[in-house]
């Protein structure tokens, strides 16, 4: 019998989940008399693993779920979910059916941008929004829905009204809707008994260690989202996205620097990416932002090519132009 649906190197990912669970009931069972540098370490770990979760094992996860039984990877969702503290299957819908949908895409004739978290949607005319503005306005909203969510008790978690853009990105299929809305009314209760039993082992970790850092990791994550788009050109599929190729970044984080070659095959299993990257000798023909650094840490990109500058006055795919490895544009190759 087949566990793994894509490959059993996914249980690396199952562990690494499995492993914060227990880490984050550890890091709050041991605040109580702890130093104020453990404290400080607390929240650093924590914010880590919150944000290492989300941008990576939560990310693949929704894109490739990791075993064959359905009911197997609801319990994977609903590990996933208490780990970054929201549903993973409504990431996976917000994510996976709208995100790469419309590929951070500019405001339309309606003022606003199809994708809910395109970095135009809150920017003045057709530039991004500024990255305050992105991560921390961005973490403010999450914050305050999530605790919406999680204290929608009177209709047991279940998707409200008020819900209709994430309504509106359920399956049209009747059997699939209900399977999706059921998960994700058990990944919502599943993350409000975690507050509760978060609280039951110390009120104090809560209020004072985890919901800052749970704040912190939910900006960072911003950060990320924001340089894996920021200067791209979002008219060009082949140059959309921002790609980081260093090797010990991709082998920490299972491939997650190759962005713009997920934009391409997002159904495509982590393993793969480099072989996305090989296959489409476009990437190798249109000038297209690779980052010298991780996207997280983007702002240390300086003299990053605005390519959306200038795909917004013609449209057309820009040309490839030659420059040293690891500019800001393609040479050959490269959240």
């Amino acid at each position: 019998m087949k566990i793994w649906k894509h490959s059993r190197l996914d249980f690396t990912l199952f562990v690494l989940s499995a492993a914060q669970f227990g880490a984050t009931l550890w890091l709050a069972e041991s605040w109580e008399g702890s130093s104020f540098i453990w404290r400080i370490g607390n929240f650093a770990l924590l914010v880590l693993m919150i944000v290492y979760n989300i941008i990576v094992i939560s990310h693949l996860f929704t894109h490739t779920p990791w075993f064959h039984a359905q009911w197997l990877n609801g319990l994977a969702s609903i590990l996933n979910s208490v780990n970054m503290g929201q549903s993973a299957q409504a990431y996976q819908l917000t994510h996976v059916r709208n995100h790469h949908r419309y590929n951070n895409d500019r405001k339309g004739l309606d003022g606003t941008t199809k994708d809910l978290s395109s970095t135009y949607r809150d920017g003045v005319g057709d530039e991004h929004a500024s990255l305050f503005k992105y991560a921390f306005g961005g973490a403010t909203a999450t914050l305050f829905s999530t605790v919406k969510t999680l204290l929608s008790i009177t209709r047991l978690w279940s998707i409200g009204i008020h819900e209709r853009e994430l309504l509106a990105l359920t399956s049209k299929s009747p059997v699939k809707r209900a399977l999706q809305l059921r998960q994700l009314q058990l990944d919502r209760t599943a993350c409000f008994l975690m507050v509760l039993l978060y609280v039951a082992i110390s009120w104090k970790w809560t209020l004072a260690c985890y919901l800052p850092a749970f704040f912190c990791a939910l900006a960072l994550v911003n950060v990320q989202n924001y340089y894996r788009h920021y200067g791209a050109a979002p008219e060009n599929k082949y140059a959309d996205s921002v790609s980081y190729y260093g090797r010990i970044y991709n082998l920490l984080t299972f491939n997650d620097g190759y962005h713009q070659e997920h934009h391409l095959r997002p159904l495509t299993h982590w393993r793969l990416m480099p072989a996305v990257l090989r296959g489409h000798e476009q990437l190798n023909q249109v000038e297209r932002i690779i980052s010298p650094v991780p996207a997280m840490l983007g702002i240390f990109h300086r003299n990053r090519a605005q390519l959306h500058r200038r795909s917004q006055v013609d449209h057309s795919p820009p040309l490839r132009v030659e420059q040293p490895a690891f500019s800001t544009a393609a040479k050959g190759g490269v959240r």
